[in-house]
């Protein structure tokens, strides 16, 4: 039935009291997954039997001696591969085939032979092959959004870039981002901007600088998820090492210390909501401690069924200096993640944060970012 997944095979998808109450508040919103009875479980056995363990055997493990299907066959029992992706993409390819999520022709669409009660329950029997429940499931990888950290854990490459559209002084940063999950939970993750800045110069004048940001090392731990709840949350923390040249107006000059807890929750009819408590500490005391809440409410659409998944978001974001040098601030951050091919591993953002506080002085910024999946396949593959 997912012989044509197998490509996914060789790389080995989808504390303070404003923390506390938002996690309230989500947990309260919670729109739990049915239960499946005895009766429907077995249903699901007999029918993946009569229709998919010819070519992925009764045990999951995919069988080796179909000449009619030469080629191998993912191994549903490993949970690396087999809890990462959401039921609504296998789904999607059990009813359409391969070439849906642009896999090989070799899986056939079976629209015609079940319908989409007996195809859930072909999946339920199907995530029964991955016993282990460290894992999160799939539908807890949430669309990213730009600022806020998502909670799942995941291998990816992101290229981000933003700009000021509407200050003298322009400044441009591009952060290349690298994502690399190390077990069912946790994360490493390394980031290095190029920034782009106008410094001043003697004179009165500017002058533009370029160059290495802060260099950023990072880990990620997901320490509860329940998909009955659809809720999952995350704790990492990230040191951002002077890299840059302060002089020359890249970087902060000073080691800075980023702990946060990420939480995110699914909503009924394909909404969702993530959540981030960022705190930023600098070993410079010169400097000020900071607070972050970051948020982004969401809905994930097809403009077809099995099509590709478009989710636009909005951020609102503020912060805090904890020495009260400087008065919160807050933005807003409009943004639409765009799929760019149809295996949806290779997705594009775009997005504007838009002051909402002090706005005579900060910019507004445009950009966004190029994202991919690199465990779900190759760059150029499933377009």
């Amino acid at each position: 039935m997912f012989e044509s997944m197998n490509d996914r095979e060789r790389h080995d998808r989808r504390a303070t009291t404003s923390g506390l109450l938002a996690a309230v508040i989500i947990a309260t919103l919670a729109i739990p997954f049915a239960a499946t009875t005895d009766d429907s479980r077995d249903r699901g056995r007999d029918l993946y039997e009569q229709r998919c363990a010819l070519c992925h055997g009764s045990d999951g493990r995919g069988t080796t001696d179909n000449p009619v299907v030469p080629v191998p066959r993912p191994d549903f029992t490993e949970c690396d591969f087999a809890s990462r992706e959401p039921d609504a993409d296998w789904g999607a390819v059990v009813a359409g085939g391969g070439p849906v999520r642009g896999f090989s022709p070799l899986m056939p669409p079976h629209a015609t032979m079940l319908n989409d009660e007996e195809i859930a329950l072909i999946l339920h029997h199907v995530r029964s092959f991955c016993s282990d429940t460290r894992w999160p499931r799939g539908e807890m990888n949430l669309p990213r959004p730009i600022f806020t950290e998502k909670a799942f854990p995941e291998d990816e490459v992101v290229i981000t870039t933003l700009g000021d559209v509407n200050r003298e002084a322009d400044a441009v940063t591009t952060e290349f981002l690298f994502e690399k999950r190390i077990g069912p939970r946790g994360m490493l993750e390394v980031t290095m901007p190029i920034e782009s800045v106008d410094v001043a110069t003697g004179g009165g004048g500017t002058k533009q600088r370029s160059g290495i940001g802060d260099l950023g090392l990072g880990l990620k731990y997901a320490f509860f998820h329940d998909l009955d709840l659809g809720f999952i949350s995350s704790l990492g923390s990230e040191f951002k090492l002077p890299t840059g040249d302060e002089d020359r107006g890249l970087g902060k000059g000073s080691v800075v210390y980023e702990p946060y807890l990420a939480l995110g929750q699914i909503f009924a009819e394909d909404g969702f909501a993530q959540v981030q408590l960022l705190g930023e500490i600098p070993t410079d005391r010169d400097l000020s401690d900071e607070v972050q809440l970051r948020t982004a409410i969401g809905w994930a659409f097809e403009l077809n069924e099995h099509g590709r998944v478009f989710a636009p978001m909005v951020e609102v974001i503020g912060a805090w200096d904890l020495q009260g040098k400087d008065d919160a601030s807050w933005d807003i951050a409009p943004q639409i993640q765009i799929p760019l091919n149809r295996r949806q591993h290779v997705r594009l953002n775009l997005a504007a944060r838009i002051p909402l506080s002090d706005t005579s002085t900060r910019p507004t910024r445009v950009g966004g970012y190029l994202m991919w999946d690199w465990f779900d396949g190759g760059l150029f593959d499933g377009w």
